[in-house]
């Protein structure tokens, strides 16, 4: 069987390259992947001497480069997406050619290659904000409120019309925050620790209430993979860890663990249209595919510091050219003193 992984060279999607051909000897896989900043081969060093591997630089929305990756293929496994809320914030136009354009292209030509299965994975953020209670169900109402949100729900309903209209064995994922090895440092977690790591002023929006329901990637590449193995084409499943954590708790927790202090906190202006809470309810997959989150969030945040620490040399590459300059539009000028600034909006109270 080949196996398609779009965006296989950024963190999410190398971590299932490597479970694919750690797990499924007989599968051949094929990464698809436009390299843009942060997509990084360094993911996948060493790969390339697998037979059953083959990396193919590509851009999902390039008609021509998507039929060529899927050619031969059985079933692909669309993880390949712009993903960062902030940079949709300062421009959407990236999030909409990659997630929705791209994706209408890889759905094209899995129709004309007729494939086996479609996974398109996508996140919970498609489904908005929650206020204190209640998760998120796969029945949930779609809500998004960043551009990249409203992108990847976009994204899902091409899908999902492509399972109605078309018949392609399209199956959707939808998972909590990651984290684990491998993250590009913009997002949260990999920023505090790195940050850290170096003595620098760790930004934190708000007053760090937000909450989020997190999840190791390791135990979302494990959803994935049943996903596309035991899923029903047409459905969704929700993969949500078990851990649920206000920011600022958690950015002291990394703290610790990076063996810095505190004082290294600074309150930022809180990120527009700022979503306060995500949770999901993941019984259905834990029911219908058997799947169930295995990394508790303490040793996870453990060994992903572990993991920073012992890759300096990964971790300067990574914070280095457009990293740098992203950083310095979001955060550098809009430092706050230590002391958290008083609350600007109270949270949207929606439950579900």
């Amino acid at each position: 069987m080949q196996i398609v992984v779009t965006g296989g060279a950024g963190f999410i999607g190398s971590q299932l390259v490597h479970l694919l051909l750690e797990t499924r000897p007989e599968w051949q896989i094929v990464n698809f992947d436009a390299l843009t900043y942060s997509g990084n081969l360094e993911n996948v060093a060493g790969l390339e001497a697998n037979s059953r591997y083959r990396f193919l630089r590509g851009d999902v929305a390039d008609p021509e480069a998507a039929a060529q990756a899927l050619a031969g293929a059985d079933a692909v496994i669309h993880l390949a997406a712009e993903s960062h809320v902030d940079r949709s914030i300062q421009d959407a136009g990236d999030f909409i050619r990659t997630n929705v354009t791209g994706t209408q292209t890889l759905l094209d030509a899995a129709r004309r290659g007729r494939l086996s299965r479609f996974v398109q994975v996508s996140t919970d953020e498609v489904y908005g904000s929650l206020g204190n209670e209640g998760r998120f169900s796969e029945t949930s109402p779609l809500a998004p409120n960043s551009p990249y949100a409203a992108s990847k729900a976009a994204a899902d309903l091409l899908a999902r019309a492509a399972f109605h209209t078309h018949g392609v064995p399209v199956i959707i994922t939808r998972a909590s925050n990651n984290y684990g090895p491998r993250q590009f440092p913009e997002k949260l977690i990999p920023l505090v620790i790195s940050n850290a790591l170096a003595g620098e002023p760790v930004p934190l929006y708000g007053r760090g209430e937000n909450v989020r329901n997190w999840i190791h990637a390791a135990d979302h590449c494990r959803g994935i993979l049943v996903a596309l193995e035991r899923g029903t084409p047409g459905e969704i499943y929700n993969f949500g860890g078990d851990d649920e954590l206000d920011n600022l708790s958690l950015v002291k927790r990394l703290l610790r663990l990076a063996g810095a202090g505190e004082e290294l906190i600074r309150y930022v202006a809180d990120r527009l249209g700022h979503d306060f809470r995500y949770s999901l309810d993941s019984s259905r997959a834990r029911r219908e595919l058997g799947w169930r989150p295995e990394i508790a969030l303490d040793a996870g945040l453990t060994a992903t510091v572990d993991w920073y620490r012992q890759h300096p040399a990964w971790l300067r590459r990574a914070r280095g050219g457009d990293f740098q300059s992203y950083y310095a539009r979001q955060y550098e000028v809009r430092l706050q003193p230590a002391a958290a600034p008083a609350a600007t909006h109270r949270p949207t109270e929606k439950s579900c």
